[in-house]
């Protein structure tokens, strides 16, 4: 692996960085506060490529690696991690299974307007009753002719009102538990398909999360991604990828958390000093800098590996779990260098400390992490 960024990596990063500062945040606040989903932000962000980051050429995407995708989300995270979250959950999970597993057919469909930016993409899986257990879902998919009917709920969607496309999961086959679980093609506007409550969420407020509810929901046959039964092993997959991404958004809002704390601790005086000259706040930011580089060295290797085409369970776990919580920290530590400062709307300490907890939460928690994690260690072991 090269340590080295690239000039078009290091450009990348510029232009995105360039791109959040200006058009991003001078309304981050108004967007949380009214949380307020900025779809009319899609058509740029597509200009720029990110809205198909990772996706082949020839299906509209603008084919760079994973590393790049880690420095996008990363840069956007840095300003906002709400939109940063949207373009990862659009990217990770819904774009990115169809492009792993659907036909070519599917693809030139439903993958190409997705990845220009044209359409926006959600992804079903999480239910009231199988969070974590994504096995124990209850939604149901029966065959009827030509056609499957989907019946049941999901929650917690991200884009679950404004997605244009939402790969689904539901169960086919009950008998063969999570190997008769299917994954479907849902398109907006379907019959049957219901948007649900609008979740009133702690941070990341900018990111629409809903309940989406199928009632006698008709899909035709053929947005059956693969074969019926391969939903899970695919969900475990496209969770695998997607875990990279989120990695990259704790990476993204801890520098931005510490960059926040840092520029604070030299303008603020007290006795006659900057506190970034008191050992106890300077040794707040050196942890946190430390932490925060060896959280992207964790998450850039996850992404060189899956770059090689290879498996990264264990990679990708681990990057996702020191990420979040390192985060986690970096947000704390910010609140607690700006004071009073920290705890109100004013300074963006106080959105960084309420964003960053669903970073332990979505695509498996921290608890779920761990659990994979030494699963992978016994097998090798």
């Amino acid at each position: 692996m090269n340590f080295c960024p690239s000039e078009d990596q290091q450009l990348l990063r510029r232009s995105i960085r360039e791109f959040a500062e200006s058009e991003i945040k001078p309304y981050v606040r108004e967007w949380d506060e009214a949380q307020h989903f900025p779809s009319a932000l899609l058509p740029k962000l597509a200009e720029l490529g990110v809205m198909g980051i990772q996706f082949p050429g020839e299906y509209g995407g603008a084919a760079m690696s994973a590393v790049d995708y880690c420095i996008c989300i990363e840069e956007l995270a840095r300003v906002d991690p709400s939109v940063s979250l949207s373009v990862a959950a659009h990217n990770g999970l819904g774009a990115a299974h169809i492009a792993m597993f659907a036909s070519a057919e599917q693809k030139t469909r439903y993958l190409t307007p997705l990845a220009r930016g044209e359409k926006l993409a959600a992804w079903g899986l999480t239910e009231p009753g199988s969070g974590s257990d994504a096995a124990a879902m209850r939604t149901t998919a029966t065959r009827e002719g030509d056609e499957w009917v989907l019946n049941g709920s999901k929650m917690f969607i991200t884009h679950g009102a404004s997605g244009d496309t939402m790969v689904v999961m539901a169960v086919t086959d009950k008998s063969k538990g999570s190997k008769g679980i299917s994954a479907f093609i849902v398109e907006r506007g379907a019959p049957g398909l219901v948007t649900g409550k609008k979740e009133d969420k702690l941070g990341m407020r900018a990111s629409e999360t809903t309940e989406v509810l199928f009632q006698n929901c008709r899909v035709p046959a053929a947005q059956l991604i693969g074969e019926a039964g391969q939903g899970f092993i695919q969900t475990l997959q496209v969770l695998d990828a997607g875990r990279i991404g989120i990695a990259a958004l704790s990476v993204g809002l801890a520098q931005g958390a510490y960059e926040t704390a840092r520029n604070y601790a030299f303008e603020r005086k007290q006795f006659g000093r900057h506190i970034g000259t008191f050992q106890s706040i300077r040794w707040k930011l050196v942890d946190n800098a430390a932490r925060v580089e060896a959280a992207r060295l964790l998450t850039y290797r996850a992404a060189w590996l899956k770059d090689q085409g290879r498996r990264t369970t264990l990679e990708s776990s681990m990057a996702k779990l020191y990420s979040s919580e390192i985060a986690v920290r970096a947000s704390e530590d910010a609140v607690q260098i700006l004071g009073g400062y920290g705890f109100v709307k004013d300074y963006p300490a106080e959105k960084f400390f309420r964003d960053v907890k669903l970073t332990t939460i979505g695509e498996g928690t921290s608890e779920v992490q761990r659990l994979v994690i030494a699963r992978q260690l016994l097998a090798a072991a």
